[in-house]
């Protein structure tokens, strides 16, 4: 959690978005100085300023404080905007309105975000007129203006949001690309190995052993030091038809697929989380479409662990028990109390379903995800 806090205080420090909210709350403050002076009203929308920009902050830390906090925080950024708009007549206070509808636009879809914007603007209008006894020509003049900026500070946090969600998609299909690759790799590998230990087998294997009866009844038929010779020879080639059966043996043991290259080329694109693997050496994958459903497992748990959680840290074990593969994922992010798998993780679930496996959600000790999968290691029907 601490990692976490340190990345979102970076960004509110290093964000150029942030720093243009921060510029426009003190040219806002300097104004109602110059409205009010040092008068007793001043204290009151100080104090509603300040409170506006701890509700900002908040907001900009959304990652790390959680949802429901968030949309509390944006209810009672709404609630000061508008009472800051009633207490003072600054004519820059209408800019908190535009701080507000680029929160709109980050929290809302297309109708919420309309109707948010509207209402707001209504209200305002209405301050306007039975507050501070505005003109309703010049109100409507100058709330098309004020209107104009909020739509153009929507229209850009609007831009920045799908630029983020298109690197986001375009680092996932990077990672899946390098994975793809890296298993194609090690499937080659895999079906080298089980080239090499057939051959080594079937032939060099077949050769040796008749070397070996031949050199014997060679030696049961000769005398002196020639069949002495001829016994060493046989010996020797004892040996190394032993040695043969023991790398054949090795490489048959060594058969499957290695899928700690694919994991880590997977994780590589993602800033975060941090993918911590911890893979035993016996758990190996026997086909490539297994190797290929596991792979997809991990990558929309990473994908979910950075997009939701948040979590900094993503472990990963695999291990066989008996006849049986686990996968067993799990963040140090916050998991819902009541987890309702999305399109992604059915998926996955139905494609492990497809290869006789299971998919079990849960949210884990630490209070993250944790997702642990099973595959059969014999063919499954």
């Amino acid at each position: 959690m601490n990692e976490q806090w340190k990345q979102a205080a970076r960004e509110l420090l290093t964000d150029p978005l942030a720093w243009a909210s921060y510029a426009a709350w003190v040219a806002v403050w300097l104004s109602v100085t110059g409205v009010f002076g040092w008068s007793t009203m001043r204290w009151w929308v100080d104090a509603l300023l300040v409170l506006f920009l701890l509700a900002w902050l908040g907001c900009l830390l959304d990652d790390v404080i959680g949802r429901r906090l968030v949309d509390l925080l944006l209810a009672a950024l709404t609630v000061l905007t508008l009472a800051i708009l009633w207490v003072t007549p600054s004519g820059s206070t209408p800019i908190l309105l535009i701080l507000l509808a680029t929160q709109f636009a980050h929290r809302f879809e297309s109708p919420a975000l309309v109707a948010a914007l509207v209402a707001t603007n209504v209200v305002f209008a209405a301050i306007l007129v039975l507050v501070w006894d505005a003109n309703p020509r010049n109100v409507a003049l100058s709330l098309m203006g004020f209107v104009a900026f909020q739509l153009f500070a929507v229209m850009v946090m609007r831009n920045a949001r799908r630029a983020e969600q298109m690197a986001e998609q375009l680092r996932s299909v990077n990672a899946r690309l390098m994975a793809t690759r890296s298993l194609l790799d090690e499937t080659a590998r895999d079906r080298e190995r089980l080239r090499l230990s057939r051959e080594l087998h079937d032939v060099a294997g077949h050769k040796l052993t008749a070397l070996k009866l031949n050199l014997r009844g060679l030696a049961r038929n000769l005398e002196g030091s020639v069949a002495g010779q001829i016994e060493n020879a046989s010996a020797l080639a004892d040996e190394l038809l032993q040695d043969l059966r023991s790398v054949v043996r090795h490489l048959r043991e060594s058969e499957g697929i290695d899928l700690v290259e694919s994991l880590e080329e997977l994780a590589r694109p993602f800033p975060r989380p941090r993918l911590v693997l911890d893979v035993d050496d016996t758990a190996r994958v026997p086909r490539a479409d297994q190797a290929e459903v596991l792979l997809r497992v991990v990558q929309e748990a990473l994908t979910n662990a950075a997009r939701h959680g948040p979590a900094e840290t993503l472990r990963v074990r695999l291990e066989r028990k008996t006849d049986r593969l686990f996968l067993t994922i799990g963040d140090d992010g916050r998991a819902p109390d009541r987890i309702r798998p999305g399109h992604g993780l059915t998926g996955m679930r139905e494609r492990l379903a497809e290869l006789g496996g299971t998919l079990e959600i849960e949210r884990g000790a630490a209070g993250g995800l944790e997702l642990v999968a099973t595959l059969p290691l014999e063919p499954y029907p």
